[in-house]
């Protein structure tokens, strides 16, 4: 099995080394990565100038509120913590557009003002103790890919369908037993990932996404087979069970 954390580290050093040389000339890029700082030093907080924060594995317990001042900001790892909660400041990161890595922590909700970020195209909550599918989620119209798997989650709201460009999204171990039929309105849904879920039924308009790439069931013991699998199969999906 892939370690998560693994690809997640993969994915910001690509990123990290894409923009390295244009942070170092104008400290718009602070990475303390995995220095056991404990919490955030102040000084973190005053520099308005930047676009990428790296703050994941560091034993953090807590956010300040001051996070809400980085207003340039597009890139936010608070990730392989022991954040129990995140402040509503976040929400103030309007220009938050390319990352926001919450996983890994001891989170159980999320604040609503996730909702007023606009820009943002991925998000990752996995790993946590979250039990309610936030609803400022399906706010955020421009969330390409969405990860939320090693949750408490029991369900997904109907609004689900208001992440209109939305390609990826990810659900390994939770506690679905179902999906919305709402979920059949991600026109732009390549992959849907159900791993290890207690599933006893889908929607059928899972079958009729046009775009949907690979649909993964491994680990699904309580799903029956059902019919619009050999539909999807047929015309390219792969339907892994």
């Amino acid at each position: 099995m892939s370690n998560p954390k693994r690809l997640d580290a993969g994915r910001l050093l690509v990123y990290l080394a894409a923009n390295q040389r244009r942070g170092m000339s104008d400290n718009t890029v602070l990475n303390l990565w995995k220095r056991n700082l404990g919490s955030a030093p102040d000084s973190v907080w005053e520099n308005a100038r930047l676009e990428t924060l790296i703050l994941a594995d560091n034993g953090l317990t807590e956010i300040s509120e001051r996070i809400g001042l980085l207003k340039r900001l597009r890139t936010l790892d608070l990730g392989h913590n022991q954040l129990t909660s995140v402040p509503e400041t976040l929400g103030e990161l309007s220009e938050l557009s390319d990352f926001l890595y919450l996983q890994d922590n001891r989170l159980t909700s999320l604040p609503s003002s996730i909702g007023r970020l606009q820009k943002l195209r991925y998000l990752n909550i996995s790993q946590n103790s979250i039990s309610t599918f936030p609803e400022s989620i399906c706010s955020l119209s421009n969330l390409i890919e969405l990860r939320a798997a090693d949750n408490q989650l029991t369900m997904l709201p109907d609004g689900v369908a208001r992440l209109s460009r939305l390609r990826e999204l990810h659900l390994r171990n939770n506690k679905l037993a179902s999906l919305p039929s709402a979920i059949g309105k991600l026109s732009e849904l390549r992959q849907l990932d159900l791993r290890g879920n207690p599933l006893e039924s889908l929607p059928s308009t899972i079958g009729a996404l046009p775009k949907l790439e690979k649909l993964d069931l491994r680990w699904v013991i309580s799903l029956p087979p059902l019919e619009w699998f050999q539909s999807l199969e047929a015309r390219g999906c792969v339907v892994y069970r």
